[in-house]
């Protein structure tokens, strides 16, 4: 659903403090300024600790001009600074231990037939097992596919779905603090803060009659303006312009629940 980006580059901005979203993980101080770029990376530095990072520009998404403190440039994927690189991150997955069967015994064997029925229940056994591992192969090649399919959607932006809901109808601009969508949309039956903290602030008001949840931002607790408002599945549903011209939308996306 979302368009090429029209934001422009950061070189345009060389003396503008700005912030990573996501953040880059196992980096605690987030304010960069730009130092310089090749063809294919930017050159950033960290305004605190004094960090240089070479920042690969498909890596780079829409810049966000935020009056204070900082303006916010987009990342097309979370990275985490680690043992002096700077990779992408990747969430482990642990493989579950594949099932054990063991063969049943017949109770009505006698010591008789011994010999032959415990041949005839031997391979009984070994043909059920034989079944139930090529099930087990099926079953999971099936949810491998499944897994990637889903997963390359969600990269792509080809299984993401909103619902529509017009900025008008809720009356909501990116000049609105709470006070603002309070007088419009009513008092909150949820009002919460992000609970880490960081170069900014984000507040979510509850409206679960509406089935949305409103968003705040800000560099701090008492200067928050309206980004936009997700769905109970906590999927964005409106956005806003920022005075760049970029929308909230990619923002609102990469936005953990809280």
């Amino acid at each position: 659903m979302a368009g090429e980006s029209t934001a422009p580059p950061l070189e345009n901005f060389p003396d503008r403090p700005f912030s990573f979203f996501p953040p880059i993980l196992n980096i605690e101080h987030n304010e960069w300024r730009f130092v310089r770029s090749s063809w294919a990376e930017l050159l950033v530095v960290n305004s605190k600790t004094g960090l240089e990072l070479w920042i690969p520009r498909r890596l780079v998404g829409e810049i966000s001009e935020v009056d204070e403190p900082v303006m916010i440039v987009g990342l097309n994927k979370e990275l985490e600074y680690k043992a002096g690189t700077l990779a992408p991150h990747t969430r482990r997955v642990i493989d579950m231990p594949a099932p054990v069967f063991a063969p049943r015994t017949s109770p009505g064997a006698t010591a008789q037939h011994a010999p032959h029925a415990g041949l005839h229940l031997e391979s009984r056994a070994e043909s059920r097992i034989g079944w139930l591992i090529l099930g087990a192969l099926l079953v999971g090649i099936a949810l491998t596919f499944l897994v990637v399919s889903m997963s390359r959607g969600s990269g792509s932006g080809t299984n993401i779905t909103y619902k529509p809901v017009l900025q008008s109808e809720l009356g909501l601009s990116a000049q609105d603090d709470y006070w603002a969508v309070v007088r419009k949309l009513g008092a909150p039956a949820e009002d919460r803060w992000r609970p880490d903290t960081g170069e900014l602030q984000y507040r979510l008001l509850a409206y679960p009659q509406r089935s949305l949840f409103v968003i705040l931002m800000g560099p701090d607790r008492d200067n928050m303006r309206y980004i936009g408002a997700l769905d109970k599945d906590w999927k964005p549903i409106d956005s806003v312009t920022q005075s760049g011209g970029s929308s909230t939308a990619s923002m609102l996306r990469a936005l953990k629940k809280f």
